[in-house]
């Protein structure tokens, strides 16, 4: 059988069937069109071992004596005898390859073993962009149940990639790095939660030593799942290293009949020379790829189509305290600010006056509107706003109508419901999780949300989920693998219903940031934090697989509601600028010289959001530690994939002169060891282009610009202005403002 061979956007992905099973022998960069013979990597036999080669497998089997971790782990049960086929002996029956050039390719792959009675099919598509997908699904061909422990989609890295950076956090300090050398033995990343959790690695990267944001050579996956999942590195004594990922099964999650199948949550992968920036542009390529609409056709898979509308979100301008002249009043000073979307938060359900109760009876409270919602939304839409609402459809207070009248739907370990002497998980924020797999749940659960989207003109919905599901069991059998499926189930009949309603995923802030919710929301709600200082470190590690206009990054008040920091409205704005911008403040109590700023940044917002959620992002490498760079650069036309650009944004290859080209924001996190910030470069823009530098944010008579800078006098472009080429910026660079601590400067690029 001959290889495969996949291209796309600097990308290969050679896969050889000569040993009899499906072996990637090389995934990174492009090879060109034309392979040599294979045999010349026909390995050498070492003493004291198996006596062929050993093939690292598409799905790594000990039927070809792989020593790692195998992709596939299950047992036949027959006769009432289980463990029986422990070891399936995968053989390649097919391999068909569609569309193999340079414009991106796919394959289809089929391994069987027909005395255990299994079948693997796998699905190979190397996106435009270089982003690879891949997914296997397994089929019982035999005649008895196959119980399926793992089936895990790895791919191998390079010798010489010798460090691993995966991310991890916890509730308001969600996705941040850590590194470690790759050595023999096994890095496991488990996901217990029920959920993707605030401590999962979005992204497991192997790369070459000191590898940075613009340079070394980086491998790296994610899995897009919601529920309990692995991600690992895998390196055995033979010098070979596997990256991939797997959902966790629970006992006996999955049972396969005779005939049945089950398929993974996807792998995507990404390959890059130009260090964790060109990984951001595949993953980035994906997701602007999809169609763009308005109003999505129902179930597609969708990128927003219309600029990101500013956001005034009400939870920390009157959290439970929900008054119609009090929200009428809000709605009136967000509109005069600028706002395009006003959404009621956590409040308006009968019962809810606290996080203690109501969670499950999705009824507007009659004792607080007692004529529904619509005199709010009138007031919101009269203003020329949207009108979003908050809703948890996943989650139930044991203090609602509905958990007294079902307590069998509520999740729990044991056969019987609490009210029959069945045990509950341990309550989280005093709510328990409601049963998706229970088919009369679920179906209660999608008419009141669908009643909700009829009878209301909503066109945004705040989706949060605010609990772990630990001990999450239907008729007391696991089910975190069914549930995951039901809640995208719901998400994916409630979009069918109403596809001109976009959602928000929020889960406890950025517990639940994955490609498999996002393929059925918006937007994700990074963290329930905005500290601004913290907010730079979560939406840097967050955009590092997601593009801005898909992460929510709201200002906060002036002193943070869970760090009780406090920070210039300049620094809150700035940070939140790079992503789908908005607010969580009470602005009604904005006044004088900080509400012109405000009025003036949010008018910088939309005049430069379509370069920001179009633009490639560009992140520096800086040896101080206290000061970073990061922004946005016009696509050009040798970058742009089709659908990169949304409406309103400048097209791609046609920036012209007097155009802002680039956006970037230099920000100080503490105190510097040196005494000036000295040169720094800029990398990212086009090397024979000139442009122009100005700092526009924060300027001379915003209210924070005497606070922003710590120098007796400033460089001299930042107020003579500059103009030079982007090769000069990338090796020269200018000297930079010295900046306050948690402060930022935003910078325009123009066009000459």
């Amino acid at each position: 059988m001959d290889p495969l061979h996949l291209r796309a956007a600097g990308t290969s992905l050679v896969m050889s069937f000569d040993s009899g099973e499906a072996e990637v022998i090389h995934w990174g960069a492009d090879l060109g069109s034309a392979l040599p013979d294979l045999a010349i990597l026909g390995d050498p036999i070492p003493h004291s071992a198996i006596d062929t080669p050993v093939p690292a497998g598409l799905l790594p089997q000990a039927a070809s004596s792989w020593r790692g971790r195998p992709a596939l782990r299950g047992h036949r049960i027959a006769d009432g005898v289980s463990g029986l086929d422990f070891s399936v002996r995968l053989r390649t029956v097919s391999a068909t390859a569609e569309g193999t050039s340079a414009a991106g390719s796919s394959a289809h792959i089929v391994q069987s073993d027909s005395d255990a009675g299994i079948t693997v099919s796998s699905a190979l598509t190397l996106h435009d962009g270089g982003l690879l997908e891949l997914r296997h699904t397994v089929t019982n061909d035999g005649t008895t149940p196959y119980q399926l422990d793992e089936l895990a989609t790895v791919l191998p890295v390079a010798p010489d990639a010798v460090e691993l950076l995966d991310l991890t956090g916890r509730w308001c300090r969600e996705r941040h790095p850590q590194r470690r050398p790759i050595q023999q033995g096994t890095w496991v990343r488990s996901g217990r939660h029920g959920r993707t959790g605030h401590d999962s690695s979005l992204l497991f990267a192997a790369g070459t030593a000191g590898f940075g944001n613009r340079h070394g050579k980086v491998w790296a996956t994610h899995l897009a799942w919601s529920g309990n999942h692995e991600q690992f590195a895998d390196s055995i004594g033979d010098g070979r290293t596997m990256v991939g990922g797997s959902e966790l099964l629970g006992p006996a999650e999955v049972l396969l009949a005779p005939g049945a199948s089950y398929t993974t949550p996807a792998l995507f992968a990404a390959y890059s020379e130009r260090g964790l920036d060109g990984i951001s542009e595949a993953f980035y390529s994906w997701f602007r790829a999809r169609p763009h609409h308005v109003l999505p056709a129902a179930g597609v898979s969708r990128h927003p189509g219309k600029p990101r509308p500013v956001v005034l979100n009400t939870w920390e301008a009157v959290y439970f305290d929900h008054n119609l002249t009090s929200l009428i009043e809000l709605a009136d000073s967000a509109a005069e600010l600028g706002v395009e979307r006003f959404v009621l938060d956590d409040g308006w359900f009968r019962g809810r006056r606290d996080d203690h109760a109501g969670l499950g009876d999705w009824y507007v409270d009659e004792s607080l509107w007692p004529d529904g919602l619509t005199p709010l939304i009138e007031a919101v839409t009269s203003r020329g706003m949207e009108f979003g609402l908050w809703v948890e459809p996943e989650m139930v207070n044991l203090d609602s109508d509905v958990a007294r009248a079902h307590p069998e739907w509520i999740v729990g370990p044991s056969v019987l419901s609490h009210k029959d002497g069945g045990r509950l998980p341990l309550e989280w924020r005093n709510q328990h999780v409601i049963d998706l797999v229970n088919p009369d749940a679920w179906q209660y659960i999608f008419d009141r949300i669908d009643a909700l989207l009829r009878e209301n003109n909503i066109r945004y919905l705040k989706w949060d989920q605010n609990r772990d599901q630990v001990e999450h069991g239907h008729a007391g059998r696991a089910s975190v693998h069914e549930q995951t499926l039901a809640a995208y189930r719901l998400f994916d009949e409630l979009r069918k219903a109403h596809p001109g309603v976009e959602i928000e995923s929020c889960s406890s802030g950025g517990a639940r940031v994955d490609l498999g919710i996002l393929e059925r929301t918006d937007r994700i709600w990074a963290s329930d934090c905005n500290d601004a200082l913290e907010r730079q470190t979560i939406q840097r590690w967050t955009g590092l697989v997601v593009p801005p206009e898909l992460v929510g990054g709201h200002i906060g008040p002036s002193t943070s509601h869970t760090t009780a920091r406090t920070h210039d409205l300049s620094f809150r704005a700035i940070t939140a600028l790079f992503g789908h911008f908005g607010m969580e403040w009470d602005v009604r109590q904005v006044a004088g010289t900080e509400r012109e700023e405000l009025k003036r940044f949010i008018a910088l917002y939309k005049e430069h959001r379509g370069l920001i959620h179009s633009g490639r992002m560009v992140r520096a490498d800086l040896a101080d530690g206290s000061l970073m760079l990061h922004g946005v650069v016009a696509p050009v036309a040798a970058q742009a994939g089709p659908n990169t650009v949304q409406p309103g944004t400048v097209q791609p290859g046609t920036v012209q002169p007097g155009t802002t080209a680039a956006l970037f924001a230099l920000v100080s996190t503490g105190t510097s060891f040196a005494e000036k910030t000295g040169r720094i470069t800029i990398p990212g823009l086009e090397p024979d282009r000139d442009y122009r530098v100005e700092a526009i944010f924060p300027a001379p008579g915003d209210a924070d610009y005497a606070h922003t800078f710590t120098q007796v006098r400033p460089p001299a472009w930042l107020t003579d202005g500059a103009g030079a080429n982007g090769r000069f910026l990338a090796e020269v660079g200018l000297p930079m403002p010295l900046l306050n601590p948690e402060h930022a400067l935003v910078l325009e690029f123009i066009a000459l």
